[in-house]
C-alpha cells in the first residue's frame, strides 16, 4: 500500500488536468452513498464535524474519505480541516493506498467550482473576488484563471493583514493581485466573487451583485451556515454541485428553501446536468449566476483516481 503526501498530490494534480477529470467522473456517474455527518462536541471551542464520504465505480477502485473540521484549531495551530483518503481494490477490498486528504480536498474543492464556472461565468470574466483568505483560497484563484481570463485577483478577509499576506505572496499568470478592504466595493465590481468562508451570517448581499456576475459558494457547509442572504439567492439562477447534498446541507440553498425565498424547481440543476447537457447553463450575459457546492465523494474518488495514474 501506498503511503501519498501532501506535496506529491500537488505535483499529480493540475488544475486542467484535474477539471477535465471531473467533467468526466459527472458524466460517467458512480456509487455515492449519502455521506455521514456527525457533530463532535469539544469542550470550550466550537462544535467539531466528522465526515465519511465513501464512493464507488463498478469493478473499480473504492474510496473513502474520512475529514475532521474543527474551527477553533487555529488555537492549537492546526488547520480547521484534516483528513485522509484510503483508496481501495474495487475487486478484492485490498488497500491501494493512504492519500492525503487535506491536499486531495482543497484541489478537488477548487476545480469543481472552476467547472461549474466553465458552465456559468461570462465567457469574458475579467475581475476575481475571493472572500476568504484560508488554505483554500488560493487554489480556487488558480482554478478559476484556468477556466476565465482573470485579470484582475482580489482578496477580501475578515482579517484584512491575512488577505494583504496572500496577496503578497500569491503569483497568477497574466493576474494582478490585491487585497480588498471594502468588501461591498469590491462585490460591486467582481465579474466572479468567490466564498471559502466558515461564516454564519450573510456575508455577500444581493444588492451588491452586478448584472453578469457568478457567485461561486464553497463554505458554509452546515445548515445553519450561509455566505450569502436571501437576496442574492432571490437574484440569481441558481445550480449546485449535487440536488441530494446542497439542498440540505448547505445553509446557502437550505435556509431561502425553507423560507420560501426558493423552491426545488427554481434549482435550475446540477454537475451532473450540467456536463451531461441536461440543462443549460448561463443563457444571457446580464444573468448573475449562483453555484453552490457542499462536496460530494465523486470528487474524491476522480481526483484520487488521477493521482495515482499521475504517479
Amino acid at each position: 500500500m501506498r503511503i501519498v503526501a501532501p506535496e506529491e498530490v500537488n505535483q499529480a494534480l493540475d488544475d486542467d488536468g484535474l477539471i477535465a477529470a471531473l467533467r468526466e467522473m459527472f458524466r460517467a456517474g458512480c456509487a455515492v452513498p449519502l455521506r455521514h455527518h456527525h457533530t463532535v462536541p469539544v469542550p470550550d471551542a466550537a462544535d467539531g464535524t466528522l465526515l465519511l464520504m465513501p464512493a464507488w465505480r463498478e469493478g473499480a477502485d473504492i474510496g473513502i474519505k474520512l475529514v475532521t473540521v474543527f474551527p477553533d484549531n487555529n488555537r492549537v495551530g492546526l488547520p480547521s480541516i484534516i483528513g485522509q483518503y484510503l483508496l481501495l481494490d474495487g475487486r478484492t477490498g485490498d488497500p491501494k493506498a493512504v492519500i492525503d486528504g487535506v491536499q486531495l480536498t482543497l484541489r478537488r474543492t477548487a476545480c469543481a467550482s472552476a467547472l461549474a464556472a466553465d458552465y456559468l461565468a461570462r465567457d469574458d470574466a475579467l475581475r476575481l473576488l475571493m472572500v476568504g483568505a484560508g488554505a483554500l483560497a488560493p487554489h480556487l484563484i488558480r482554478a478559476h484563471a484556468a477556466v476565465r481570463p482573470i485579470r484582475e485577483v482580489t482578496i477580501w478577509n475578515h482579517h484584512p493583514e491575512k488577505a494583504r499576506a496572500l496577496a503578497t505572496t500569491l503569483a497568477v499568470d497574466g493576474a494582478s493581485v490585491r487585497a480588498g478592504d471594502d468588501l461591498e466595493a469590491c462585490a460591486r465590481d467582481a465579474d466572479i466573487i468567490s466564498c471559502a468562508t466558515l461564516s454564519a451570517e450573510p456575508l455577500i448581499q444581493g444588492a451588491w451583485l452586478a448584472p453578469g456576475s457568478h457567485l461561486d459558494l464553497v463554505g458554509a457547509f452546515r445548515p445553519d451556515m450561509r455566505e450569502c442572504d436571501d437576496a442574492a439567492v432571490a437574484a440569481s439562477r441558481v445550480y449546485v454541485d449535487t440536488r441530494e447534498g446542497a439542498l440540505v446541507e448547505g445553509g446557502d440553498i437550505a435556509i431561502p428553501l425553507a423560507n420560501g425565498t426558493l423552491s426545488e424547481a427554481e434549482v435550475v440543476g446540477d454537475l451532473f446536468d450540467l456536463t451531461r447537457g441536461g440543462v443549460a447553463g448561463r443563457g444571457a450575459d446580464e444573468e448573475i449566476t449562483l453555484f453552490k457546492s457542499v462536496g460530494t465523494a465523486l470528487e474524491d474518488l476522480a481526483a484520487a483516481q488521477l493521482v495515482m495514474q499521475r504517479l
